[in-house]
């Protein structure tokens, strides 16, 4: 019965991946919970398990008095002498009891009792064991689909895979490999849910871990990453080993390492950047293969205004805003992308009325353009001093251009509540914008970028996501 017992405990604690100690404490409650079902509820009752033996007893603990006014709970001193000498009155002794006289009902309780205690040690390892994962990527295989859910077997436990976290248009087949993120693992009545994706960041970051040996061992750190699945993503990676090209070992001879990124992202492109501290130079590499001509910072609003030449718009924004919304994840910025002539364009209407101010040159429009004034208003709203501190007080007063501005502005307000009058005396200027109207920005998280972009980049030219993930029969 011991040898029994003991391998019992062995194989159920391998099999499971349970500790021994957790399947002995189980047993011993079962037992308590037996036993005071067959004696009594209030009986103080306790179990011990012998590891030599390999056997469970139970003692009942009763108080030694002078004269017993309850049987149950009570022994005389003379009766306990007779068990153990050293007792004293006020004592508490246990009184072993025999197991073999508990009935069916007993033994079906304590079997109820020990199986919802191996089920509850179960789940908490489980839990454990794959909570220490998350951010890691497991393997397993496909097992069933459940409301459009891919279930998926890790060995010891199934994991789940949302159709919003599977790559747009991936099939997989029942029993297939498959390999995921795990994402996170959460607690419910039915024990641990595992959640995968294979959407998430995340993944494309430990892909490129796995590929990349100078990554695994922190020779060069991928400092962020953001992906669109299944169409572009893009990876910013550095290195303070002055011999070492990051973007070079990400790409691999040939293109090897990233092309096997590629293929388990089901043909998603990649864009290796090199990381800069500098956001300009970052923002920069992030928005290429596109060359910039010129950025106007602002960094109380963390926004970013990049011109490029009207041959590099399209390339420089991506297919609906692609290119562009992925580099303002990537670098944290809101980036506001505009072609040269648009803003050689807007730049000739807000200045035109000032032409013919003495001392107004470009290099004093420049700088007003460069700090935020895109209006009438701006110039018409701003202070003395604070275009002062702009363009400074030599070659032309601020004052002058704020008269200016102010009836430049009330003239146009005259014409447009009065429409006899005649508009082909105003100056061409930019009409009003509402001031609620921003122009497209995406905004971002993320931290990493580079100060050149490698040739492997992507053009982006890739069709856009649709159906989930489903099993092929």
């Amino acid at each position: 019965m011991s040898s029994s017992l003991n391998f019992i405990l062995d194989q159920v604690s391998k099999e499971k991946n349970i500790p021994k100690e957790i399947l002995i404490e189980a047993i011993e409650s079962a037992m308590v919970t037996a036993s005071k079902k067959k004696l009594g509820a209030a009986r103080e009752i306790e179990a011990s398990y012998d590891d030599e033996t390999g056997e469970i007893e139970l003692f009942e603990f009763v108080e030694v008095v002078e004269e017993v006014e309850n049987s149950y709970y009570q022994i005389t001193l003379h009766e306990a002498l007779e068990i153990d000498p050293d007792v004293e009155v006020g004592d508490s002794l246990g009184l072993k009891l025999e197991t073999d006289d508990f009935g069916r009902i007993a033994a079906q309780t304590a079997k109820q009792v020990i199986m919802q205690k191996i089920r509850e040690a179960e789940r908490e390892s489980i839990y454990e064991e794959y909570h220490e994962k998350v951010g890691e990527i497991v393997n397993g295989s496909v097992q069933r689909v459940e409301r459009g859910n891919l279930i998926i077997n890790l060995g010891t436990t199934e994991a789940i895979l949302p159709r919003s976290e599977t790559i747009p248009r991936e099939n997989f087949r029942q029993g297939e490999r498959i390999r995921a993120y795990l994402l996170k693992v959460e607690i419910t009545a039915k024990g641990p849910k595992i959640v995968l994706s294979r959407s998430h960041p995340g993944f494309l970051i430990r892909l490129f871990e796995v590929e990349v040996p100078e990554i695994f061992e922190g020779v060069i750190k991928i400092m962020g990453a953001t992906r669109e699945p299944g169409v572009r993503g893009k990876i910013a990676v550095t290195t303070n080993d002055h011999d070492v090209d990051p973007v070079g070992a990400c790409v691999g001879v040939r293109g090897s390492r990233v092309q096997n990124v590629v293929q388990e992202l089901k043909g998603e492109k990649i864009d290796i950047i090199r990381w800069n501290p500098d956001p300009v130079r970052y923002v920069c590499n992030a928005i290429s293969p596109a060359e910039i001509n010129k950025i106007i910072l602002d960094e109380d609003r963390h926004t970013m205004e990049i011109v490029v030449l009207d041959e590099q718009l399209s390339l420089a924004i991506g297919r609906r805003g692609l290119n562009v919304r992925l580099a303002a994840k990537l670098t944290g910025w809101k980036l506001d992308v505009k072609s040269a002539s648009r803003v050689a364009d807007d730049f000739e209407k807000l200045f035109s009325p000032f032409a013919d101010i003495e001392g107004f040159n470009n290099t004093a429009m420049e700088l007003l353009y460069d700090n935020g004034f895109r209006k009438l208003e701006d110039i018409a709203g701003s202070s003395v001093a604070e275009l002062g501190d702009i363009i400074g007080t030599e070659g032309v007063e601020p004052e002058a251009l704020i008269e200016r501005a102010v009836a430049e502005f009330h003239a146009r307000k005259e014409a447009a509540e009065n429409p006899h009058v005649d508009k082909e005396s105003l100056p061409e200027t930019e009409p009003e914008v509402p001031a609620d109207s921003e122009p497209a920005e995406v905004e971002a998280i993320a931290e990493a970028s580079p100060d050149e972009c490698a040739e492997e980049k992507s053009e982006d030219s890739e069709p856009e996501s649709e159906a989930p993930a489903e099993i092929e029969e």
